[in-house]
């Protein structure tokens, strides 16, 4: 089998506006035929701001251009954006497929040292989706710091982290993508994004595609945009699951 082709777009972001942002995306989405599932960062069509919701694009609007690139590219197009919705401003991850069918998650763990728990509503479930024979569960930035959020319950095959995570703090980033990865053994891919944000913060991108031993099967250069690919397989994450099954040592435990 030739397993899940996932691309992961490690760009910079126009500060608070969607339509250059979507332009920029247009024309890295017309070289992407014959991938599964593509990925951008956190809030790629304003950048990470608390008053994004309120000046961000409709998320039918988002949704529309997620759908359209979806059935051109033959892909799952996945991302995060800031939406006003019917329980509040959220900061929404958004996967679409080819055929229209939305699935989406909301940020649980908002960050606090930005404020966003003043400015946004935390989610309160984990979605877990299925995409041609990968089960995958979609976590935003912070959330990566909580490994119980994303315990495997043996419910996942690939974990994706969309990002705004900013230089000073790179190394925890791609340290906590291969934690992740080891102790859930699943697949890990985390898209950040890259330059510089309106409050003046800079980016270094340090996107990866992380085996389940904790091994980056491909990383972005920092601080240059650009793109990483890799090719994932379900026989071998079943078989390295098989071989040293440490997921059947893990303590039982509720998520609520």
């Amino acid at each position: 089998m030739p397993g899940l082709q996932l691309t992961v777009l490690q760009q910079p972001l126009v500060w608070m506006d969607g339509p250059a942002n979507l332009r920029h995306f247009d024309t890295l989405l017309a070289e992407l035929p014959g991938r599964d599932l593509i990925l951008l960062p956190e809030m790629f069509t304003t950048g990470f701001a608390m008053e994004a919701a309120q000046r961000s694009l409709p998320q039918r609007e988002v949704v529309a251009w997620m759908h359209d690139w979806a059935r051109q590219t033959d892909a799952m197009i996945a991302g995060s954006a800031a939406l006003q919705t019917e329980r509040g401003p959220v900061n929404r991850f958004l996967l679409v497929e080819p055929d229209g069918t939305l699935h989406f998650y909301d940020k649980r763990h908002l960050f606090r040292m930005a404020d966003e728990h003043q400015h946004y509503q935390a989610g309160d479930r984990r979605v877990i989706i299925p995409w041609r024979g990968f089960r995958i569960l979609p976590q935003v930035c912070y959330d990566l710091r909580f490994p119980v959020w994303s315990r495997n319950q043996n419910d996942y095959d690939l974990a994706l982290y969309v990002a705004n995570w900013p230089a000073p703090r790179a190394h925890h980033w791609k340290t906590l993508l291969a934690a992740r990865a080891i102790e859930n053994q699943a697949y890990v891919a985390g898209c950040n994004r890259t330059g510089r944000d309106g409050n003046g913060h800079r980016y270094s991108g340090d996107s990866a595609i992380i085996s389940p031993q904790g091994e980056a099967l491909a990383a972005a250069t920092p601080y240059v945009s650009g793109r990483i690919d890799a090719a994932l397989s379900l026989e071998a994450l079943n078989a390295w699951r098989d071989a040293f099954p440490a997921w059947q040592d893990a303590d039982p435990f509720s998520l609520g």
